[in-house]
């Protein structure tokens, strides 16, 4: 008579393992979607880029992916021409709700405000940054639709 009843046990407590097992993956999934519909819904703010070149006219360029790599690489966002700029020159990333500049180990450098890059360093608008003999302006777009008045 033992028998039967350690059998029941048996299968009620695998019942309940596999229900444990099974509240947990689900609850686990719905966190995960949940974390990756507010991923989603993070955009990133677009970022105007002026390209001037030796002998051209400046180029104007709108990004709005979050990486964007600068170099004389035919796969490069921001192509350079010169012989000065290195395959893979620079990189602007955007992470942790800014802008980032990063030199990628280039031969001559990358100049950010007249002061060499050694470090990755958060850029703002109207920032210069040289890559060889290429000069690039920053105009960051603001991801705030919000106006502000002054009031006297």
């Amino acid at each position: 008579m033992s028998g039967p009843i350690v059998l029941a046990l048996r299968i009620l407590l695998t019942l309940s393992l596999i229900s444990l097992l099974g509240w947990m993956y689900y609850s686990i999934w719905q966190n995960v979607r949940q974390q990756g519909e507010i991923l989603a819904s993070r955009k990133v703010p677009g970022i105007n880029i002026e390209i001037r070149q030796k002998d051209s006219l400046p180029i104007a360029r709108l990004f709005t992916q979050p990486e964007i790599v600068i170099g004389r690489e035919p796969n490069s966002d921001i192509l350079l021409t010169e012989e000065t700029a290195s395959a893979r020159h620079a990189r602007l990333n955007y992470h942790h709700s800014q802008w980032w500049l990063e030199d990628l180990d280039s031969k001559n450098g990358t100049i950010l405000n007249s002061n060499k890059l050694t470090t990755p360093t958060v850029i703002i608008s109207n920032d210069e940054i040289i890559c060889g003999k290429t000069t690039l302006t920053i105009r960051l777009q603001s991801d705030s639709s919000v106006t502000t008045t002054q009031r006297i």
